[in-house]
């Protein structure tokens, strides 16, 4: 359960994060960090606040987008934009595991059938490539950030190496970029897991960077379901952590590694 937020709190997580980056500084080191936010298909108010952060602050959002219902319009306000790369957000973001057996969420879990499945993503990416085109990184973000195995192994065959879930630890993987700090509670009421809890969070991972330099420091947000808390969290974050001599913002193909799409036709299904 997420500890409620109390006077100061806020004023010790800039404390906090300032102290982590400035031990950084100190040493002429830095901490990579990296953003992803899910769930985008269309132009909202929303979106619209989230790009404002991202060109206030000169760093990248990367949007996990949904193929199967993005739209023309998305690409058309993103044409233009220097800080909104495009990952691949499964194909649906529909569940396939047993809620009835106590199966967590899963697109991509381990009751699909690969070749249905692999054509699907394939599907997705010749579309993502189609609407956004130099913008689209060819990376999967599993839909409730889980993946089995046997999915995973076959994302390299249809031309998508780039992967990232979730996790608080993670070890080295070509192509592997993961998210670290969800700033969202998900249970019963859905908003900011307050101040008190985002400090602990960004303390465990900042101290993990002091040994894993090079690991990138993940956030993820979700721009359609953010409420006050989360904007305010975002603006005082990224004042801080976007400027500060300790801290760096890779451009995210850069972190994938991944070779831009060039043709869509030319991938192999799984």
């Amino acid at each position: 359960m997420t500890a409620p937020s109390t006077p100061g709190d806020l004023d010790r997580f800039k404390a906090s994060l300032t102290a982590h980056l400035d031990w950084f500084a100190d040493r002429g080191q830095k901490v990579r960090f990296w953003w992803r936010d899910d769930d985008a298909i269309e132009p909202t108010p929303q979106l619209e606040q989230l790009l404002h952060l991202a060109n206030t602050h000169d760093v990248d959002v990367a949007l996990a987008v949904i193929p199967k219902q993005a739209t023309s319009a998305l690409a058309d306000r993103l044409k233009d934009e220097r800080y909104a790369p495009v990952l691949q957000h499964g194909w649906q973001h529909k569940n396939f595991q047993r809620k009835d057996l106590g199966e967590r969420a899963a697109e991509l879990g381990f009751r699909r059938d690969l070749e249905e499945l692999g054509a699907q993503l394939t599907e997705g990416k010749a579309k993502l490539h189609q609407l956004f085109g130099g913008k689209f990184i060819p990376a999967i973000v599993p839909p409730w950030n889980r993946i089995s195995p046997n999915v995973s192994r076959a994302l390299p065959s249809l031309g998508l190496p780039g992967l990232s879930t979730f996790t608080w630890h993670n070890f080295p993987k070509a192509h592997q970029v993961q998210c670290h700090v969800d700033i969202i509670k998900w249970k019963k009421q859905v908003r900011f897991i307050g101040w008190g809890s985002a400090l602990r969070k960004f303390d465990l991972e900042l101290c993990r960077r002091r040994t894993n330099p090079d690991e990138p420091l993940g956030l993820l947000t979700h721009h359609l379901v953010h409420d006050v808390g989360c904007w305010e969290f975002l603006q005082e974050f990224l004042t801080i952590a976007a400027h500060h001599p300790g801290a760096e913002w890779p451009e995210v193909k850069d972190l994938f590694g991944c070779t831009p799409v060039a043709d869509p036709s030319k991938s192999t299904a799984a």
